[in-house]
């Protein structure tokens, strides 16, 4: 027996690292997506245990790991097979009985020899840390036989390589990242079992800790634990360093050092939350302004990691004296916990949990409220098949051990206190500040009252001595008047004096009144007559403009007419064009003709060669055995070839599309076979005609020349996509929809006319499309997507446009996520490439998370074949907040 410093700690170390497999030194992979319904019960236990406070079930997850073969172990057993076999991708083992026949198990996790530490947290203690960070009670234990690897996968300090730090060290750093310094505290106990005593790791002479049951709730407590408050990672890693040195280990032939204590490391959580606020309701169920306040709470909840010692046989480990009372008192606490475990699991009245104080310690693991996982550790030696059996069925009768989960929250009155002492010295200063504001702005009305009333007096009195002088001088006056009148009463002789010249006057006076009304009333008539002169003149224009409007829409008619009739007009010319071209084109064919033979044939034998020469140069078209099409092109010119497409021969006509369709696929003869107005040919042809394979072969040969950029705007300039759409309702076989959808997926790949070919249906064709249902045809169609998805980021990203993308709002993203994974290659591909570039805006993240587009961009960026397509949809997953917001929600890691 000896304690864990000094050589013995060193030796340890050094057997770990040269027993420890190369592999748990490097990164592991990220874990797959948590899409069984434990993840999913756990998040929606969270919030529903936090309202209600009733507990829900946990069933307590078992994971299997298998160490690899150390030294003496391939020395030995060089000749035998292991006597394990996993198969990960099942969570499932089997363990050979000999040669030809084995026992199956299925666990919740199998870990190989190959995962890695950080795997081995992720799969196994990641969520339990996760569930004691939201409140409820925690535990992560190892079992298995000696040297297997216990210590390693919990206690490992990692301090020469970090990729090998153990579940205690890693849990502590997710701990220390999700709490607030502020408001939240962490304590550490750290304690070994030694011979059913209790010892503290942390204070050595502490070596007989009582345990205490609390008899109404059945929590457990140690109250002469120590208990060290964590501040930061390093502060632990001390901790941890200074328990280990205590611990007791000892030599034996299954392990170098091999513990010889169950070592307990408990850490205990206090964090404070806000519950939500309460919405008060009125009689009418209308939503009041007033709310309940948010009661604070505090969280008190424990992480249990239990390193258990090693299960052993004498005769295996060489035990002696002491250190076989040793392996006696492990293996009686062990056997008392696989009593208490086939209890639970069996669902006995009683359990014996008070037969060992292991037990006792675990009461709360097993059928208590915690949520527990189990990571089992065997080793592949068949010499040991017995103890790797024996671990096995342990960790299946565990697994039907069913907890009852409970949240350990309780109302924080001290911080309530603190908060409302606050809000009260906030509302006491407030209502000073409001006070001393009135007091100001009474004072502030009462002098501009006062002003107010000054002003107002002093106008009044000026008011008042203006009205007084105003009457004076009217009485003034008055007495004046009245003077005069009795003046002029007293002198009567005067009188008669005086009246001729006034009615002199008034005579003259009457004369020029009349004349002036004289003047007024011609005036008044020559006006009413200009009057009447203008309401001619009026309805005159009135019935002028009436004619006017009835010539102009007749004007308007004509112009529609003649603008009908120019398009037909323009068409034709196009026909006409053509086919003197090819006229032009035979008549120096056959003056060469003429000239090398004979100058004296007449018209009509020219007629005749010229018709031979036409119908040999179709037959040479439409067969193709004698001349290839580029053979063909050069002897019969394109002019010849273009005017067959309007023969009324439909075998002609078919033979010339097929022949263009093939010259358009050489992008050397595009330019020429545009300018000679074969692109508007084809076009008419799948106006006018009704036939399938005429419109098949057309839809190809613009597909073909829809693959050049100037092509791609004269074909939209044309009305292309239009035809191409109406080509797509009504075509019915899959080759004319492979060509419709190929062309159409051509024109989505250019920037230029990206707005256009939406506005013109472009999409909604697509889409319509899928209905076929060929993998030909879907193929085209995601590729199309995909190019539309592609130039519409590339929009987005330098300002051109704003908003959701068309591809949403034209309902083509249901379509792309069923097909994310679908089996055809080329088909998933062209999926995945468009809801990548799709998730490059954050416009669309609601859209694609509603429509479940977010687990199809996780599985890309895990499971995608391509490497570019993988690491564009990572990038995305971890650079939009929406999606970085729900991934967190949802506790993935992408």
């Amino acid at each position: 027996m000896a304690y864990r410093n000094g050589v013995a700690l060193a030796q340890r170390g050094t057997a770990a690292k040269l027993d420890r497999p190369n592999h748990l030194r490097t990164p592991s992979l990220k874990p797959r997506l948590p899409h069984s319904p434990g993840s999913a019960r756990r998040r929606s236990t969270t919030t529903a245990a936090s309202i209600t406070g009733d507990g829900v079930p946990g069933r307590v997850r078992v994971a299997v790991r298998l160490r690899p073969r150390n030294t003496e172990e391939r020395m030995a057993d060089a000749d035998f097979a292991d006597c394990v076999e996993l198969q990960p991708e099942l969570k499932r083992l089997k363990l050979r009985r000999n040669n030809w026949d084995s026992d199956t198990y299925e666990f919740d996790e199998v870990l190989t020899e190959f995962a890695s530490q950080k795997r081995v947290y992720e799969v196994v203690a990641k969520p339990v840390v996760e569930s004691v960070l939201d409140g409820y009670n925690g535990t992560v234990m190892a079992y298995g036989q000696t040297g297997t690897g216990k210590t390693f996968t919990l206690g490992q300090l990692g301090e020469e390589d970090t990729s090998d730090r153990g579940i205690m060290v890693r849990s502590m750093d997710d701990i220390l990242a999700n709490l607030s310094p502020e408001t939240d505290s962490v304590t550490v106990s750290y304690l070994q079992l030694y011979m059913e005593t209790l010892q503290d790791l942390l204070n050595p002479a502490n070596d007989n800790i009582p345990i205490v049951e609390d008899p109404k709730t059945g929590d457990v407590s140690l109250p002469g634990a120590t208990l060290a408050e964590i501040k930061d990672q390093q502060s632990f890693l001390e901790m941890l360093r200074v328990g280990e040195a205590h611990r007791i280990a000892a030599n034996t032939k299954l392990n170098a050092e091999s513990s010889r204590s169950h070592a307990i490391l408990t850490v205990h959580v206090k964090r404070s939350v806000v519950d939500s606020e309460d919405v008060v309701s009125t009689e009418n169920n209308d939503v009041s302004h007033l709310t309940k306040p948010s009661k604070p709470l505090v969280r008190k909840s424990k992480l249990v990691v239990v390193d258990l010692a090693g299960s052993e046989r004498s005769h295996k480990s060489g035990s002696e004296g002491h250190m076989l009372e040793e392996a006696k008192s492990i293996n009686l606490s062990l056997s008392a916990l696989g009593k208490c475990i086939n209890a639970l699991a069996e669902n006995n009245a009683h359990v014996p949990f008070r037969d060992s104080k292991l037990t006792r310690l675990l009461r709360d693991s097993f059928g208590g409220t915690a949520r527990t996982s189990l990571i089992v550790t065997i080793g592949p030696s068949p010499r040991h098949r017995g103890e790797t059996s024996s671990t096995v069925l342990f960790g299946q009768r565990a697994m039907k051990v069913e907890n009852m989960l409970k949240i350990k929250e309780e109302f924080d009155y001290k911080s309530l206190s603190r908060r409302l002492e606050v809000q009260l010295d906030n509302l006491i200063a407030e209502n000073e500040r409001q006070q001393k504001a009135f007091e100001d702005e009474v004072e502030r009305i009462n002098l501009e009252a006062q002003c107010r009333i000054s002003e107002v007096e002093k106008k009044f009195a000026e008011a008042l001595e203006k009205e007084r002088l105003k009457c004076q001088m009217e009485y003034m006056e008055s007495v004046k008047q009245l003077e005069q009148k009795l003046v002029s009463n007293g002198n009567n002789c005067f009188v008669d004096g005086y009246r001729e010249g006034p009615t002199q006057s008034s005579a003259d006076e009457v004369v020029e009144i009349k004349k002036l009304f004289e003047n007024e009333c011609n005036k008044r008539k020559a006006v009413e007559a200009e009057v009447e002169h203008l309401k001619c003149l009026l309805g005159k224009y009135t019935d002028t403009e009436a004619g006017a409007d009835a010539e102009v829409i007749k004007l308007h008619s004509i112009q529609s007419g003649e603008t009908c009739q120019k398009k037909k007009l323009e068409e034709e010319i196009i026909i006409l064009r053509s086919q003197l071209l090819q006229l032009n084109f035979e008549a120096q064919q056959m003056r060469r003709c003429l000239g090398s033979e004979s100058s004296a044939k007449t018209s009509s034998a020219m007629d005749s060669s010229m018709s031979r020469v036409r119908h040999s140069q179709l037959k040479e078209t439409g067969i193709g055995q004698e001349a290839s099409v580029a053979a063909l092109f050069e002897q019969v010119g394109l002019q010849k070839i273009l005017s067959f497409l309007e023969s009324d021969d439909p075998n002609v006509r078919i033979h010339a599309v097929k022949v263009v369709a093939n010259l358009a696929a050489e992008e050397a003869n595009q330019k020429s076979i545009v300018e000679a107005g074969a692109l508007t040919s084809l076009l008419m042809l799948l106006r006018r005609y009704e036939d399938e394979t005429v419109r098949r072969v057309a839809a190809g040969a613009i597909a073909n020349l829809a693959m050049n950029e100037a092509n791609q705007e004269l074909i939209m300039a044309e009305g292309g996509i239009t035809l191409l759409s109406v080509t797509a309702s009504d075509a019915e076989e899959p080759q004319t929809l492979r060509m419709v959808a190929g062309a159409i997926a051509n024109l989505c790949g250019n920037d230029k006319i990206l707005m256009k070919l939406r506005s013109q249906g472009g999409i909604k064709a697509l889409l319509g499309i899928v209905t076929c249902g060929h993998p030909d045809v879907l193929s085209q169609v995601a590729r199309g997507i995909a190019n539309f998805a592609k130039c519409e980021s590339r929009a987005s990203s330098q300002g051109i446009r704003s908003g959701r993308s068309f591809l949403i709002e034209d309902g083509a993203l249901p379509w792309i996520v069923q097909n994310a994974n679908n089996e055809a290659v080329p088909i998933r591909r062209h999926a995945e490439l468009a809801l990548c570039h799709m998730a490059q805006h954050e416009v669309n993240a609601k859209d694609m998370i509603s429509g479940g587009a977010l687990w199809e961009l996780v599985r890309i960026s895990r499971d995608c074949t391509r490497e570019d397509i993988r690491n564009l949809a990572r990038r995305t997953l971890n650079t939009i907040l929406p999606f970085k917001s729900e991934l967190r929600r949802l506790r993935m890691d992408c």
